[in-house]
């Protein structure tokens, strides 16, 4: 879960109105920022060489002294590499502050300053830009003035955007794209299945059902919550909704024995549709076959009657646990929003949102008893002392206003989203970040402790703290925060957990939702936490186990485990919490923790980053017996870009994932079609052979599947659309349908071809039928439409799609397409530059890009 955030490349910035030295300043003024890249790899070393170019217009200038820029950099910034006569100051996180130094002259209108600086790890794409900047003057610290505008030129020399002579990933290029598409069929629509997640079988036996206003529905009492599902869905669909009695077309749903809960069967015929399954959680899932049987024109507005195929559909999940883990923390998502997701899950079968609602950015859920959580920890403005919120991350810049960075959901909107989750039989597991990435948790606690404290209340004021005033520990995280791990040895702490336990388990009982765990975290704590604790010495002398900080995670976990316990609840947690510090061949090592094994702790494993050596640790953690959710970063983690391409917006350090990385994912066995490291050069089978392969009791403990989609780079509904989908598709495929007859064959030559048979009907699938779907259903998503791929055969070029079924439009006089451009039917012959795009239904299109085949 290392969630790395970068940096860079060309800017272009104006200031808002500001008192000061000098001439003020307006939003429309014209002091503006250039940043560019110069190169990665400096000097032989993971880091980058970047420019700043600092212009004045407008008759305006830059002061020589008096002024602060603040922006976030989620790189770190080699402070003496900076030239120019400008300080730059990390102050926390991804925070930083530009001034001038002493030796600062000035810039005067017209004038343009150029300033260059060293800083860690690579910058490629668009997603490692700086953001958030603003100007604040040292006579008026308080009032803040945002820049607004901005722009940037993409990088296009290698050394801009290869990361080291070792990045081997193929650039996206139309001929790279049109390469990895060129084996894709078109299948005739006809042919498709029309049930998505494949099911365990489907057979369609000839002629229509036509769906009418007016159907009636018949269902036992205990099958009445999904009833009044179908009936609302109907209800979107047709002029004329359900009846409940009469004569004519009807709906069954039926109780029968299955092999599972949530299997199902599905019968349509002449005259009418039959579902039966022993649960509601078996009807419900026929329900949504019923709905992608449906075709996806339908969704468009309602309609008098429908024709749906006549089928015999039987189905089972291969996995029980179906997960989307969404972060909401780092940038937050309106309740709106969360319904929504939770409408495109339950579509596609999903059963689990792991909901991360706290981490070091934000606190994003009303606690009642503890008010700060929410008043301080879920706002990020400007500040530098973090009493009234917290410092702005991310790019969210000096506003509390900003929907991102700030936002929670009241208790009333939180019973509310668990109420619509649960009709839909998706549960929600809360996921409250300890014993780090805990910051905004902690500075709201220290909040807390201020208020009491003027109050003359101390013992009040110390009930919650999570850190201990007296700790001088120096350390530093993933993310370059010095303040963000709670003091485990602290009893307070513990009485926060209880408390937020309580809250948790309250609301969830208002909302008649399941609870059966609460995920505590467990990740990242870095190097040096605890060290100078007062509270930790107090506890080591107490206490005959604690022999060193390292002894304290296990005390926290245990602790923690007796407070679910006592809830009735079990604790999931990141696989850091399955580890525990041991010391090998003079080096301190991760080896399995034992004291949590037995009791029923389930842990989610992100980390199988090829080359970093703990690749094979879910199957080590499952093997060993803990219950295990694969969530392995490469291939599961949405927050990845889908191609190496400046423009495409995305992480990277745990490698490219588009959906096709989801769609191969073999659970018990991903190193079998694992061929590349995240560089792209090829690994050595003899270094995976080493691994520990899943045993026939890994493959019991591991219970299923969870995509990530951590949103250090979702700034809104438009860009969680854009990152989620379509690979939750890929995820819905691969966590409901059965294992694939490719990814247990030990024929390689016969894998590969029944692995294109089956992508070629996955993508045409989603071509024609899914993503065509999700232009309509529940209001439309701006899911991803990839660039065309082309190439000059013959003295012609070819463009092929990635989605058959989508359009493809161009243009040969410069101009961008549009649907009134030639439509591309046939290679073309041509010797002039060509631009083209993918469209969907709506008319929305990918990215624009260019060939010239001369």
């Amino acid at each position: 879960m290392i969630r790395i955030f970068i940096i860079a490349l060309l800017f272009s910035l104006g200031y808002g109105t500001a008192a000061g030295q000098g001439m003020p300043y307006n939003k429309a003024d014209g002091l503006g920022i250039t940043f560019n890249v110069i190169t990665n790899n400096y000097q032989n070393k993971p880091q980058s060489r970047s420019s700043l170019f600092f212009t004045v217009a407008n008759s305006r200038q830059l002061p020589v002294k008096g002024w602060k820029i603040y922006f976030n950099f989620a790189r770190q910034i080699i402070p003496a590499s900076f030239s120019g006569n400008l300080q730059i100051r990390h102050l926390n996180g991804d925070f930083f502050c530009l001034s001038p130094s002493p030796q600062f002259k000035g810039v005067a209108s017209g004038d343009t300053l150029a300033v260059e600086f060293t800083s860690t790890e690579w910058l490629v794409n668009v997603t490692d830009a700086p953001a958030g900047f603003y100007l604040v003057y040292d006579d008026a610290p308080q009032q803040t003035y945002i820049i607004d505008k901005v722009s940037f030129k993409p990088s296009v020399r290698p050394q801009q955007y290869m990361r080291s002579p070792l990045d081997k990933v193929d650039t996206a290029t139309t001929a790279a794209i049109f390469a990895q598409n060129k084996n894709t069929t078109d299948i005739p629509a006809d042919s498709l299945t029309r049930v998505f997640p494949s099911p365990v079988s489907y057979q369609q036996t000839g002629g229509d059902f036509i769906l009418m206003g007016g159907i009636k529905i018949q269902s036992p009492l205990r099958f009445k919550t999904e009833e009044s599902y179908l009936r609302q869905t109907l209800a979107g669909l047709l002029t004329k909704g359900t009846a409940v009695n009469g004569q004519g077309q009807f709906i069954k749903l039926q109780y029968q024995s299955m092999p599972t809960g949530e299997a199902y069967r599905l019968t349509v015929n002449h005259n009418q549709i039959s579902i039966a399954a022993s649960t509601g959680a078996g009807i419900f899932y026929g329900i949504q076959s019923l709905k992608t049987l449906i075709p996806p024109g339908a969704y468009r507005h309602r309609q008098q009657n429908i024709a749906i195929k006549n089928v015999v559909v039987y189905d089972k999940p291969r996995f029980g646990y179906r997960a989307l883990m969404l972060d909401v923390a780092r940038n937050f998502q309106s309740k709106k929003e969360i319904l929504k997701l939770l409408d495109v899950m339950s579509l596609y079968k999903m059963n689990v949102l792991h909901f991360h609602l706290t981490d070091d950015e934000g606190w994003r859920l009303e606690i009642p008893a503890l008010p700060e959580l929410t008043s301080v920890g879920s706002k990020r403005g400007h500040t530098l002392t973090n009493q009234a919120c917290l410092q702005p991350a991310l790019g969210s810049g000096p506003n509390i206003s900003n929907a991102y960075g700030s936002g929670y959901y009241s208790k009333a909107d939180f019973i509310e989203i668990l109420k619509y989750a649960t009709e839909r039989h998706i549960r929600i597991v809360p996921e409250i970040e300890s014993p780090g990435h805990a910051r905004a948790a902690i500075k709201a606690m220290d909040a807390r402790y201020t208020r009491f404290k003027k109050l003359g209340r101390i013992d009040e004021a110390r009930k919650y703290l999570l850190h201990d005033l007296a700790d001088t520990s120096h350390y530093i995280s993933v993310q370059y925060w010095n303040d963000n791990v709670m003091d485990v040895a602290m009893p307070s702490t513990y009485n926060f957990i209880n408390t937020i336990t309580d809250a948790l388990t309250q609301m969830y009982r208002e909302a008649k939702a399941p609870l059966q765990t609460i995920h505590f975290g467990g990740d990242e704590v870095p190097a040096g936490a605890w060290q100078g604790s007062p509270s930790f010495r107090q506890l080591m002398a107490a206490d005959t186990a604690i022999h060193s900080t390292d002894d304290l995670w296990l005390y926290y976990y245990n602790r923690v485990d007796r407070i679910l316990k006592s809830h009735q609840l079990y604790l999931t947690a990141w696989e850091e919490t399955g580890l525990i510090k041991a010391m090998q061949n003079g080096k301190k090592v991760n080896v399995l923790n034992a004291g949590l094994l037995n009791r029923n702790v389930h842990l989610e494993v992100w980390n199988n980053v090829l080359g970093w050596g703990a690749e094979d640790l879910a199957y080590k953690q499952a093997n060993a017996g803990y219950k295990v959710i694969l969530s392995c970063v490469s291939n599961l983690y949405f927050d990845m870009a889908s191609e190496k391409s400046f423009h495409e917006p995305g992480y990277y350090w745990g490698g490219y994932v588009d959906v096709d990385k989801l769609f191969k994912f073999i659970p018990y066995n991903y190193f079998k079609n694992t061929i590349d490291d995240k560089m792209g050069n090829p690994l050595n089978k003899s270094y995976l052979n080493t691994k520990e392969q899943v045993t026939e009791i890994g493959r019991a403990n591991i219970i299923g599947l969870q995509g990530a989609l951590w949103s250090e780079t979702v700034k809104g509904p438009q860009k969680l659309e854009y990152m989620l989908l379509p690979k939750l598709l890929g995820l819905a495929e691969r966590a409901w349908a059965a294992d694939p007859d490719w990814a247990t064959r030990a024929d390689w030559a016969k894998a590969g071809e029944l692995y294109q048979q089956a992508w070629c009907k996955f993508v045409n699938i989603l071509g024609k039928r899914e993503l065509p779907r999700l232009d309509y259903y529940a209001g439309g998503f701006n899911y991803r439409i990839p660039e065309p791929g082309a190439a000059v055969v013959n003295q012609t070029m070819v463009i092929n799609s990635q989605f058959p079924g989508f359009k493809i439009y161009y243009t040969t006089d410069g101009s961008s397409p549009t649907t009134h451009s030639h439509l591309y039917t046939k290679p073309i012959t041509l010797s002039l530059p060509v631009k083209m795009a993918l469209f969907n239904q709506l008319n929305r299109h990918g990215r624009v890009v260019v060939l010239n085949n001369q």
